[in-house]
């Protein structure tokens, strides 16, 4: 689907739900109804006009495409060739992560030692692995969900738990905690549940978190990292002292 057709539908939409009907906004464009008509059944805006409806709904221009762009589906999950692939390339994997941050193609070249014609290449990969949509003057439309998964017992969960997770939990020298907390308990199953779906909740937050702020730059973002993990666990120190 074209992106004009997404946002004339987006604009559709907006009107129902403003109750707003073809000739109320006519008439606050002092235009002929036949004209707003033909504007949306031929998708024939101009970007005045466009601006103008936006208005008429109380929007900006901006506030629409980013509506557009939020109900546009996304990858959830990598399949298992995609999530080799970006193993196999550490600096395709980076690239990967940056877009899925918001980073800007500028800011990953001024950040890490990539030189704009390998960025380039970097990017016609993720576009060639479904993962964002490549856009004329470097930009790109992000195709990742924020809270997607890897795939359980995949590349991509290996990886994480051989390397990323043992190093997490290990910090560098001077290198503090935001927040750490380690809590054990006997639940009951119900309990557990509950639990479960609080962090999932947590997780959907810091997500949505993380896409509001890939707008600021990233000299007022920084790298942080939340791990969470819930599973039937005892240390082997008790274990040790169960009685046969």
């Amino acid at each position: 689907m074209s992106q004009i057709k997404q946002v004339t539908q987006r604009l559709k939409q907006l009107l129902k739900e403003q109750g707003m009907t073809y000739k109320s906004l006519s008439e606050q464009l002092q235009l002929s109804e036949a004209s707003i008509k033909r504007c949306f059944s031929q998708q024939s805006f101009t970007l005045e006009r466009l601006e103008q409806v936006c208005e008429a709904l109380g929007l900006t221009l901006s506030d629409v495409f980013i509506q557009v762009a939020q109900t546009q589906p996304r990858v959830s999950q990598l399949s298992e060739a995609q999530e080799r692939e970006l193993l196999e390339n550490p600096r395709l994997l980076l690239a990967a992560v940056c877009v899925r941050d918001g980073w800007q193609f500028n800011e990953i070249i001024d950040y890490y030692a990539i030189s704009e014609p390998e960025a380039v290449r970097l990017m016609v990969k993720l576009d060639r692995l479904k993962l964002i949509e490549f856009l004329p003057g470097n930009r790109y439309r992000l195709l990742i969900a924020q809270d997607f998964r890897w795939i359980p017992g995949g590349p991509l969960e290996r990886f994480m738990e051989q390397e990323v997770m043992v190093k997490f939990m290990a910090p560098k020298k001077n290198e503090p905690w935001a927040f750490r907390f380690y809590l054990r308990g006997r639940y009951s199953a119900s309990s557990v549940e509950i639990i479960q779906r609080r962090l999932n909740q947590l997780t959907r937050e810091a997500a949505e978190l993380n896409e509001e702020d890939a707008r600021l730059p990233i000299n007022e973002r920084t790298h942080m990292g939340l791990l969470m993990a819930m599973r039937p666990w005892e240390p082997s120190l008790f274990e040790a002292m169960r009685r046969e």
